[in-house]
């Protein structure tokens, strides 16, 4: 297949194009290639490519910041995303969008399946729900997939802040109170290929299996690499920030198991290999 990866420099955008490239003709433009805030430019490149395929990473992901910046966090999140949409739907292309654990508002006490209602709390989540929207009313062939919590080789991640603040401080705190799954980037870009191969359209949440809080996940990083640093539990009180997370963000597979994918290795599984590369 003849695919298309927007967003391609993301610490996910560069695992998925090395993943693909060992199937497929791949795609992967990053952001000077492609500005998909510009539906101009969008129909330009998917008209020169033609693609069967669309995976479609480019997104504003500065959780904080959007809270200040609404308008550019809407303008890639979801028009972004209408115009990918318009683009896959005029070539006759599959879309795959990766969407986010903060359309969930976090009340839940029960992993979230693909169809339970959404209530994001923050700007981002609102925008990113927004992207989902407009794709599956734009696109026709659409695959949605949540995930949570990415960490992996390329780009920041809560993985190599943790490693490098290890370096420098005793004692670290970090938030117990918040749950979800981390999701490996390599695990991540082997399920997106596969369903893009598939016509099982729909939504899908895509992480790791299992879950823990964020101190639970610091608490096992340190433990792999045997770091001499204290772990400190603190509440979400204690570390504002400008965005509300959402307090409980487990991510329920159910498409995955239906549809007959295999489902994600456990999230420590998937931190010990990442760690002990």
């Amino acid at each position: 297949m003849r695919i298309l990866v927007t967003g391609a420099n993301g610490q996910l955008g560069i695992d998925l194009v090395e993943r693909l490239n060992q199937q497929h003709d791949v795609f992967g433009l990053g952001r000077t290639e492609l500005d998909v805030r510009r539906l101009d430019q969008c129909l330009s490149v998917t008209r020169s490519i033609k693609p069967d395929a669309i995976i479609h990473l480019a997104a504003y992901t500065a959780v904080d910041q959007a809270e200040s910046e609404e308008d550019e966090a809407y303008s890639v999140n979801a028009y972004g995303s209408r115009n990918m949409a318009i683009a896959a739907q005029e070539n006759g292309a599959k879309l795959c969008y990766v969407s986010t654990d903060y359309v969930f508002d976090g009340s839940a006490s029960v992993p979230y399946k693909e169809y339970d209602n959404t209530n994001p709390l923050s700007v981002y989540g609102k925008s990113k729900r927004a992207g989902e929207f407009l794709t599956s009313s734009l696109c026709s062939q659409y695959f949605i997939v949540r995930t949570s919590w990415l960490y992996g080789k390329h780009g920041s991640n809560f993985v190599k802040t943790l490693l490098r603040l290890s370096q420098e401080k005793e004692k670290i705190k970090v938030v117990h109170d918040q749950v979800g799954s981390p999701t490996y980037t390599v695990d991540l870009a082997k399920f997106l290929s596969d369903l893009i191969c598939t016509s099982n359209y729909g939504i899908y949440h895509a992480s790791n299996s299992g879950f823990c809080s964020w101190y639970e996940f610091a608490k096992e990083i340190i433990r792999i690499r045997g770091l001499d640093v204290h772990i400190e539990p603190c509440t979400t009180e204690e570390f504002p920030r400008p965005a509300p997370r959402p307090g409980y963000s487990v991510l329920d597979h159910s498409s995955i198991r239906i549809n007959g994918f295999e489902e994600l290795r456990h999230w420590a599984e998937a931190l010990a290999e990442f760690l002990n590369v």
